[in-house]
């Protein structure tokens, strides 16, 4: 039996799918740079949490979001006729700021380190 559970499973097909129906069939406008980070699905295959990500500013996150939410319907009937499911999940979007998050935690990281004086030389004596 393959690792990882079913809704894992099915997870990582979504993400995939979601991310191939992005590029090749939607045609909104609105829908910019968007990368699909994750997917979890709830264990009674009920409920799918896209997590994604946009390259650009905070509007270009809105539109993104938006388009999301009208394309939703079509995505969702995508992925089950590809997926082959009973009952396709219910898609909901969310915006991964965890990206986000680790890059300002890096750009931070950096300006310490930049404003950090030198360290005394080593010395041992000090202790006695």
């Amino acid at each position: 039996m393959p690792h990882g559970s079913r809704p894992e499973r099915i997870g990582d097909q979504i993400k995939v799918e979601l991310s191939g129906l992005l590029t090749r069939s939607l045609k909104d406008p609105g829908i910019g740079f968007v990368t699909f980070t994750h997917v979890r699905v709830s264990p009674d295959l009920q409920l799918a949490r896209v997590y994604y990500t946009v390259l650009g500013d905070a509007r270009a996150r809105q539109d993104s979001a938006r388009a999301l939410e009208r394309a939703k319907p079509y995505l969702r009937r995508q992925v089950a006729g590809r997926l082959r499911l009973r009952r396709a999940p219910e898609l909901q979007f969310f915006y991964d700021e965890s990206i986000e998050r680790q890059e300002r935690i890096e750009q931070l990281l950096q300006e310490i380190h930049a404003a950090e004086p030198e360290p005394p030389p080593d010395r041992d004596d000090e202790d006695e």
